[in-house]
């Protein structure tokens, strides 16, 4: 089976995609690295290699959690299986 996504821990909110071509409708395979589990969901959205989906529903203003890290707050809610990136995602610091 292939893995589309990685996810590190319970805690992340978010897994990033290790695959090119995820399109919408999709299911996707995630690994989730601590526990060494597989969770399958469903793209919404295209993901590039390298940007995240959202493994649940996130709403506005919560704290985005990826690898186990504070990344930042979602500016808009973000459904599950969405794209997360910086259109709805901004970071804490400035």
């Amino acid at each position: 089976m292939t893995t589309h996504i990685l996810i590190h821990g319970q805690q992340d909110t978010v897994g990033v995609a290790v695959v090119e071509d995820i399109e919408a409708g999709m299911a996707l395979s995630g690994w989730v690295m601590d526990t060494d589990e597989t969770i399958t969901l469903e793209a919404r959205d295209p993901i590039p290699l390298g940007h995240k989906v959202a493994l649940q529903d996130i709403a506005e203003g919560d704290t985005v959690y990826k690898y186990g890290h504070d990344i930042g707050r979602a500016v808009q809610s973000i459904a599950k299986g969405h794209h997360v990136h910086v259109h709805n995602t901004k970071t804490k610091r400035w």
